[in-house]
C-alpha cells in the first residue's frame, strides 16, 4: 500500500483536531504548485488519502496546516499575531512502494511532525 495520508492531534485539549484546512503542494522546477486542499474530519484525519497510490509520484511535497483558525475556534487567550498560524512541512517521497503518513502533533506554541505508519 502506498499513497499519502495525514492526521492532526491537538495536544492542548488531548483530542483530534477537526475542521483544519490542509493544503498539499508539489515542487516542480523549484516552483510550488497547489495539488489539493482538504479539511480534517472529527477524528483529525482526512476522509480520503491526500494522494492515492496511483496519484503519488517521486519528488518534494509540502503540507500547509492552517492551525490558527482551529485554535481561534477554541476560544483560547491567544496573542495577536498568533505564534503559529500555519505550519508548513516539506518532505520528500523517494519510494513509490512505501506509504507516507505525516502526522502533526500541535499546540498554539509548538508542534511535532514525524513519518508515521
Amino acid at each position: 500500500m502506498s499513497g499519502l495520508t495525514t492526521h492532526i492531534l491537538d495536544l492542548t485539549h488531548g483530542q483530534p483536531a477537526s475542521n483544519v484546512t490542509i493544503e498539499l503542494y508539489y515542487y516542480s522546477n523549484g516552483e510550488r504548485n497547489l495539488l489539493k486542499t482538504s479539511k480534517t474530519n472529527s477524528d483529525g484525519r482526512l476522509d480520503q488519502p491526500f494522494l492515492s497510490e496511483e496519484e503519488i509520484k517521486l519528488g518534494i511535497y509540502e503540507l500547509d496546516f492552517h492551525i490558527g483558525d482551529y485554535f481561534r475556534s477554541k476560544y483560547l487567550e491567544l496573542p495577536d499575531p498568533l505564534f503559529l498560524d500555519q505550519v508548513p512541512v516539506r518532505f520528500g517521497v523517494a519510494n513509490l512502494e512505501n506509504h507516507y503518513h505525516v502526522p502533526l502533533l500541535i499546540s498554539p506554541f509548538g508542534y511535532q511532525i514525524y513519518r508515521g505508519s
